[in-house]
């Protein structure tokens, strides 16, 4: 499953940093999901989806496109 997380969080200019205290995680949380080594919670998705003013499934890409 691919995630825009990074680019959401970039167009509201904020940190990895930012955005995980906002969530109450850790940045390395943060950096992990952006990167796909880790699926957040439902509860945390929904927290990171409120932080970037956005949908769960606005921010998660079920059906990613082939390179």
């Amino acid at each position: 499953m691919q995630n825009h997380i990074r680019e959401l969080r970039k167009s509201f200019k904020l940190s990895q940093e930012e955005l995980a205290r906002r969530c109450k995680v850790s940045r390395q949380t943060i950096n992990a999901i952006e990167n796909d080594k880790y699926d957040p919670t439902l509860q945390l998705a929904f927290d990171i989806a409120t932080v970037l003013d956005t949908t769960v499934d606005e921010l998660f890409d079920n059906n990613p496109k082939t390179k």
